[in-house]
């Protein structure tokens, strides 16, 4: 399934349906008198949270979205039928935005949340209702009224518990699929990942939802690389995982970099909390490991976790530090 975080659509709820102008016409009935019922209401256009869904893709081909129509009321008062209201299943983590996509409507961080997003119109009122006792055979009925029409757009910001970050190629795709059963595509080069990532992981009877973002270059918060296209969807994830490739020259430059991307693009990022992880231990041996690492403690007072996504042993220990962390 491909993924799609934006999409703007044209949303129109269903007119009311027009009142009714009759009179009875029956047989040995001495009196008639106006019988003509009202419209019924359009319907309206609602908007619910699925968090089965993650991605916006189902709006990309079909754009335009109309309600039913209230149907017209008709003699011996019967009233029109209602016209159904039409419901717009989203990802857990849209937003709703009006036609100038920024400003905010709606924001869903709840499952099953629902929003009624336009309103159908009103049914028009038949002519019984304007019978009175110095108007008895009234010809005076109404139409229904406009349902609501206009252009908005969808923006999906992911919701994680916790939120894998790192430059291209430091396992994070990897990490995901050891520790869930998420399948993102894994290659020796950058860019493999050019979507956000899902995936649940399960240990000692909870659970713990984890992004794999997008891999982050120097000047991402401009454009480069992947842009900062995706950075938005760190901003729903509760806890930053950093991880860094221990095969890398420069460890602590390679963080810096990450955090300075973060903070250019919002600095309510940076303030998360954050749990470091470096990765493929199983390339360099244990004196080359500390020997990498000894500038890295003197400057960054965080504590870390050197793992190889290869091992099992480490994938059980990552799984029940991330469950500690996240609950």
């Amino acid at each position: 399934m491909k993924f799609l975080d934006q999409a703007k659509i044209y949303i129109k709820a269903g007119n009311g349906g027009s009142g009714s102008a009759s009179f009875r016409r029956e047989k040995f009935v001495e009196y008639g008198g106006p019988d003509g019922g009202d419209g019924g209401d359009g319907g309206s256009i609602i908007v619910q949270s699925d968090r089965n869904l993650n991605t916006l893709i189902d709006f990309r081909y079909a754009q335009h979205f109309k309600a039913q129509h209230g149907k017209a009321g008709s003699k011996r008062n019967k009233t029109g039928a209602n016209g159904e209201d039409l419901i717009l299943k989203v990802p857990l983590g849209t937003q709703i935005y009006e036609e100038d996509n920024n400003t905010l409507i709606y924001d869903f961080t709840k499952n099953k949340e629902k929003y009624l997003v336009a309103s159908g119109g009103k049914g028009g009122l038949g002519n019984v209702r304007f019978k009175s006792s110095t108007n008895r055979a009234p010809r005076k009925k109404t139409n229904g009224k406009l349902g609501e029409e206009f252009w908005i757009w969808l923006q999906l910001k992911v919701i994680a518990d916790i939120g894998i970050i790192g430059k291209p190629n430091a396992g994070k795709s990897s990490l995901l699929a050891a520790l869930t059963r998420a399948k993102p595509k894994i290659a020796n080069y950058p860019f493999t990942t050019i979507n956000p990532n899902l995936g649940v992981s399960y240990y000692g009877g909870k659970e713990i939802t984890l992004a794999d973002i997008p891999g982050l270059v120097e000047g991402a918060h401009k454009g480069v690389g992947l842009g900062d296209k995706f950075l938005r969807h760190i901003e729903r994830c509760k806890i930053l995982l950093h991880l860094i490739d221990l095969s890398e020259n420069d460890l602590l430059n390679s963080y810096k970099k990450i955090k300075l991307e973060l903070s250019n693009y919002d600095k309510d990022l940076i303030k998360k909390k954050e749990i470091i992880f470096f990765n493929k231990s199983d390339l360099l041996d244990v004196s080359e490991i500390n020997d990498k690492l000894k500038e890295f403690k003197k400057k960054i007072k965080t504590e870390y976790e050197v793992v190889s996504v290869y091992s099992s042993k480490d994938i059980q220990k990552v799984k029940k530090l991330l469950i500690k962390y996240a609950n």
